[in-house]
């Protein structure tokens, strides 16, 4: 069985306790990541976490979950997978 096909057949989910754990299923690879920001592809799109202090504690490629720890800001589903603030930045300073 191909590896996207088994993750393209799991949900895609958000579980957060606390602001501090985040648990992330339907993950089809992470981008990018550091200790406030988190870029991933999901089955449902890219997926940017912030944050601070994050830290990723768990990857399952074969079952697309992704864990993380750390104190939880802000997710938000950006298109293409480019971040917000690299676009407006560099729309700035053309304008």
């Amino acid at each position: 069985m191909d590896k996207d096909t088994s993750i393209n057949n799991y949900n895609h989910s958000i579980s957060i306790v606390e602001r501090k754990n985040i648990l992330v299923t339907g993950v089809k690879k992470i981008d990018s990541f550091d200790d406030e920001e988190f870029l991933m592809e999901t089955v449902m799109g890219y997926l940017l976490i912030k944050g601070a202090e994050l830290e990723l504690l768990k990857l399952d490629t074969l079952q697309g979950n992704v864990s993380i720890k750390g104190l939880l800001k802000s997710f938000s589903y950006v298109e293409d997978g480019k971040k917000d603030k690299e676009s407006s930045i560099i729309n700035r300073l053309f304008k």
